[in-house]
């Protein structure tokens, strides 16, 4: 099979459409159509099908995808090694992570300049993007891995023709100022239904997060609609506002600030947990630049201490000496 035409597949299967691959790949709709009419014909079964006005990948179709996958991925690692040697260059590694991530696990990928062994790791180029954005930024050979979350109540699917490394949970809590914890006779630490919560008023993640629908979903199991007086995507900002007893909000472990006397930290019952993986295309966690940066990855995570029951002390976003 001519990697050209593996490579209009995978193109038509990002964008949806012929013309969205055709745009992409600076060609004609006749041109694109044409050249996966040939690849079907090699291929020897049926890649699409029409429904509608629409045409779709079939079982076979989406199973050759994957291949394309993997062959393209190296086919680009290849390149790039080549060209990094011709420029006499270290390989490069671009990642994408949700802003959490960004600010406290992904520094801990740099290690200290001085040391002899930073020349022999690959260059990291980070990206901050929602999973939802990583996940398409993947899927478009834009990064070569996306770190990513999902919720124990709110699952994603892997996206097709990639596998993850998973990386640690965490799990989420109330936070509201302590005067508040006082006027519901809360005990530090102590676990708390949402229900309690029911007619606080509540800082919610942006509409478009997966963290905006956690909360209503663990709000919805409780039996009751958050009244929102403030919404925003930065954690740090929910947090600005529970300091000054706008509301109560829920917070992920990686993006609890920390320790004060005017906060009150509090895991929930029953408990919900936020999963993070890096997810990579299939095969690519082979390549030694990528089985490198995900291994370096894993022991940034352990190197944070965060444990499913949340016992911890809460990490530096400052980067380590060594992975």
């Amino acid at each position: 099979m001519d990697v050209r035409r593996l490579r209009l597949l995978a193109e038509f299967a990002a964008h949806g459409t012929v013309a969205g691959a055709a745009n992409a790949l600076h060609l004609t709709g006749p041109a694109v159509s044409q050249q996966l009419a040939v690849l079907e014909k090699e291929a020897g079964v049926q890649l699409l099908v029409k429904r509608g006005r629409r045409l779709e990948l079939t079982t076979a179709g989406r199973r050759l995808l994957d291949h394309a996958h993997v062959v393209l991925g190296n086919l680009a690692a290849a390149e790039s090694d080549l060209a990094a040697l011709r420029r006499g260059e270290r390989t490069k590694v671009r990642i994408a992570a949700f802003s959490t991530a960004a600010r406290v696990l992904l520094p801990r990928l740099w290690p200290d300049p001085h040391l002899a062994s930073a020349y022999d790791a690959p260059l990291v180029h980070l990206v901050e993007h929602e999973p939802h954005a990583a996940e398409k930024a993947l899927r478009r050979h834009e990064v070569d891995i996306a770190v990513t979350h999902t919720y124990s109540l709110l699952p994603r699917p892997l996206p097709p023709g990639c596998e993850q490394r998973p990386l640690f949970e965490e799990p989420v809590h109330l936070l509201l100022h302590a005067a508040d914890a006082a006027r519901h006779g809360l005990d530090a630490g102590a676990p708390v239904d949402p229900r309690l919560l029911a007619e606080d008023r509540w800082l919610l993640p942006g509409p478009e997060t997966a963290c905006h629908e956690m909360t209503q979903r663990i709000c919805g199991a409780a039996g009751f609609v958050p009244q929102a007086v403030a919404v925003a995507n930065d954690f740090s900002v929910l947090t600005a506002l529970v300091a000054r007893r706008a509301g109560v909000a829920l917070i992920p472990w990686l993006a609890l600030p920390s320790p004060s006397s005017d906060l009150s930290v509090h895991p929930l019952t029953p408990s919900v947990h936020r999963r993070v993986q890096a997810v990579h295309h299939l095969g690519t966690g082979r390549r030694p630049e990528i089985s490198y940066v995900l291994d370096a990855l894993c022991v940034a995570a352990a190197g944070m201490g965060v444990t499913s029951a949340g016992a911890a002390t809460k990490p530096s976003a400052g980067p380590v000496t060594q992975y």
